[in-house]
């Protein structure tokens, strides 16, 4: 079984898109409207071609489908960036909120856009319901999850919040962010980390063709999920990786975040 080449792809795709999301969302806003048009156009577009992908076994066609998925995926991420799906709660955390109400205010801020992700997610199992060619379905399934564990991390608080990479108009996220310190749940996430990687490794070394590839896929997809989870406890920013791929660089404006996490 090939094992390089579906890591190094994965890498790639991860890398580009990222890339991609992050110089569009520094442009202007005046192009936001713009660039979502062409992105729901292309996610479209990915969509539809995966009705034809999930019927084809072919190594050619994971490799397809997973790039299928990281284009759907990065126009949901740019809508979210840019502010245009986001939740009811556009607000400030309130002074001393604490508990329950200070989850149920931080899930306002963004339950459109998980709702979002999670319909497109429903509808890519869909599509792809008991097809040969699982690659898109369990991609997005793990960028889901990857994201959703992010997001609960940062709301229970890591030692390395990143909260510089935020453009300004989302700053008011940063206020429900928990403070900087280890919890139980991020230990979690690192062993599901380590399981999803695991379970996607064995899975590859039992298939074989497409099914073999899409595995390895998905697997170099969760590695980097670990990796990005691990920088939220070291002291480290994943902004100085990304400035080069912002188109305001020059003046100082901040560039966005990874695709598969903080979103």
């Amino acid at each position: 079984m090939v094992i390089a080449a579906p890591l190094l792809f994965a890498l790639a795709a991860w890398f580009l898109g990222t890339a991609a999301v992050v110089w569009l969302n520094s442009r202007a806003p005046a192009t936001f409207a713009r660039s979502l048009r062409i992105g729901a156009v292309l996610s479209l577009a990915a969509t539809l071609w995966l009705a034809v992908l999930v019927r084809d076994p072919s190594p050619a066609a994971a490799y397809a489908a997973f790039a299928a998925a990281i284009v759907i995926w990065g126009w949901h991420e740019l809508a979210f960036l840019t502010g245009a799906v986001m939740g009811p709660n556009r607000t400030l955390c309130p002074a001393g909120l604490a508990g329950w109400p200070r989850f149920r205010a931080a899930t306002a801020t963004v339950i459109h856009h998980e709702v979002a992700l999670a319909a497109h997610l429903a509808l890519i199992a869909a599509i792809g319901w008991e097809q040969p060619n699982q690659t898109a379905t369990a991609a997005f399934a793990a960028l889901f999850v990857l994201r959703l564990s992010a997001k609960l991390n940062l709301f229970l608080g890591v030692a390395n919040l990143s909260d510089e990479v935020f453009p300004a108009r989302l700053a008011y996220l940063k206020s429900y962010f928990g403070a900087r310190r280890w919890t139980p749940f991020y230990i979690v996430s690192l062993i599901g980390g380590g399981w999803l990687i695991w379970t996607g490794w064995t899975m590859a070394q039992a298939a074989s063709g497409g099914a073999a590839t899409g595995a390895m896929l998905v697997t170099g997809l969760a590695t980097l999920g670990l990796v990005e989870h691990a920088l939220l406890m070291l002291p480290l920013s994943d902004a100085a990786m990304w400035r080069w791929a912002s188109a305001a660089h020059t003046s100082g404006v901040r560039p966005a975040i990874s695709i598969d996490e903080r979103g």
